[in-house]
């Protein structure tokens, strides 16, 4: 480990999980910053859907990484990487502990571990998004692996973006991703990674409550508004969770009660597999449930910080 590398904190969960407040209270307590680990908070314009701080919350901690991207703007793992480590820099320089807050597995594990060590081509990269990353010829990528990387299609049948990468990989080497990332790496930081896991009832629960909420709140114009600024044509951004559907309310093609209805049930299946991922991605995890004992945690913390 390098030992330029400062000390890591991160708080992680499921969607609704309440890591976000978790974060905020011991963001006070540490008296440092909160780092977005959550790939649609990057954006502008997307408020409540994706469960942004308040404007009250982010002049009571300082927050990084929100507000920094136009919707039309992409943003993969690469892209996160280079930012959350500039902004790591910039809060270990401040003499304050780095503390990285997000629901998006695959961005905390690069963070953590570093990036596969992979094959890549830039060239070959482009031209496959150009044809698979779209709605169209999705079934057409899921068509091709079956025949080229089975084991790969059956890992992620449903995550496009992940579905190309392995495409690149197998055309460039011709063996599996999912071959290639066996075996453990280091972490790349002196870390403390908590993770809540609620128990399932009640993160049902949570997000139901979050989802009337949020539809009672003024989500149904924000969603308006973005749809107009062409959200659904985004190549990142219109991935973020519920608006697509109530893009259909907004068509007549539900009605509220319905969207209601299947806002929590999408919710909560992308809940589930974010669940999975952190239990099966992250061994260095220390897994918190409710209620969570917030000046307990933050002892734990000050024992971590004292050992390293």
């Amino acid at each position: 480990m390098p030992e330029a590398l400062p000390e890591l904190l991160v708080i992680a969960g499921p969607t609704a999980s309440g890591k976000s407040a978790l974060a905020m209270q011991l963001a006070q307590k540490l008296a440092t910053d909160i780092i977005s680990g959550d790939s649609m908070q990057f954006y502008r314009t997307l408020n409540i859907g994706v469960a942004k701080p308040t404007l009250l919350e982010q002049q009571q901690v300082k927050h990084h990484l929100i507000d920094i991207l136009d919707i039309q703007e992409r943003v993969d793992v690469f892209r996160f990487l280079s930012l959350a480590e500039a902004e790591i820099a910039q809060v270990s320089r401040e003499k304050k502990l780095p503390m990285v807050v997000g629901g998006t597995g695959m961005y905390l594990k690069a963070l953590l571990y570093g990036l596969d060590d992979l094959p890549g081509d830039a060239v070959l990269r482009a031209e496959l998004d150009e044809k698979y990353d779209n709605d169209e010829h999705f079934d057409d990528l899921k068509k091709l692996m079956q025949t080229v990387d089975p084991q790969a299609l059956a890992k992620w049948h449903q995550h496009r973006r992940k579905l190309i990468r392995a495409l690149e990989v197998i055309t460039l080497c011709g063996k599996s991703i999912t071959l290639l990332q066996q075996g453990a790496r280091p972490l790349r930081w002196k870390a403390k990674v908590l993770i809540i896991l609620p128990e399932r009832e009640e993160l049902k629960s949570r997000i139901a409550l979050r989802t009337k909420e949020m539809l009672a709140d003024s989500w149904i114009p924000e969603v308006e508004a973005v749809l107009a600024a062409g959200l659904l044509n985004t190549p990142t951004a219109h991935q973020a969770l519920g608006y697509d559907l109530i893009g259909e309310y907004l068509a007549g093609k539900l009605s509220l009660k319905q969207l209601e209805e299947l806002i929590i049930t999408k919710t909560w299946q992308f809940a589930r597999r974010q669940i999975t991922w952190f239990k099966n991605q992250h061994p260095e995890a220390e897994f918190l449930s409710y209620p969570i004992d917030v000046d307990a945690v933050y002892k734990q913390i000050d024992d971590w910080r004292k050992l390293c």
